[in-house]
């Protein structure tokens, strides 16, 4: 458990929600931001949740079902590229952390974010920077939110064949950007990302 847990518990506070997204990079696919509140951070299920980007696909899977049924309350949104294309990813991002805490259910004593603070939420709230390698709870929503959105992508991939999105899961690669150029743009492809739009503007 991080200094930042230890010491909210050891004054009394014990639901405390970590929030984390999956997908901010990526030029196709949605947005997913998971928030959990863990029953009991020190559980030795729990002993090898760190930031998901660390961990192989094979431990995510494995961690993914470990960390729901070791959750008080957990929850998954998804914000659809409509979305960011009409507000904008950063505002998208934000409304995805409030929808996500809001659709717990349990309400949380306080909340951690990775690295955005959540404006206008009346919950104690703080923005840890780097907290999905520093603080459990977010350790553990990234890797929810990970897993649930390479499931998407990897889907994505028999409804779309041709452009590798189990691979690369909607990132900017040269295969990607390949099959973009000879297939064209997706309606899961988040058409206000430059790369998308050159596309979009020279078809």
């Amino acid at each position: 458990m991080s200094g930042i847990e230890g010491s909210l518990r050891a004054s009394g506070i014990q639901r405390i929600a970590g929030v984390d997204e999956a997908g901010r990079g990526p030029c196709a696919g949605p947005l997913v931001v998971a928030a959990v509140i863990l029953r009991n951070p020190d559980a030795p299920s729990l002993l090898r949740v760190q930031d998901s980007k660390a961990l192989s696909e094979k431990i995510r899977e494995e961690l993914f079902d470990v960390i729901k049924e070791e959750s008080l309350a957990y929850s998954i949104i998804e914000i659809s590229p409509e979305e960011i294309d009409r507000i904008g990813l950063h505002k998208s991002n934000l409304a995805g952390m409030r929808r996500a805490i809001n659709a717990l259910t349990i309400q949380p004593e306080y909340v951690l974010t990775d690295g955005y603070a959540i404006e206008g939420l009346a919950i104690p709230n703080l923005a840890v920077w780097k907290g999905d390698q520093v603080a459990l709870s977010i350790s553990a929503a990234s890797i929810l939110a990970k897993v649930y959105r390479d499931r998407i992508m990897i889907a994505a991939d028999s409804q779309y064949p041709g452009y590798g999105f189990a691979q690369h899961k909607g990132y900017i690669t040269a295969a990607h950007t390949k099959a973009l150029g000879e297939l064209g743009v997706t309606a899961i492809h988040r058409k206000s990302f430059a790369n998308v739009a050159a596309i979009s503007i020279n078809k």
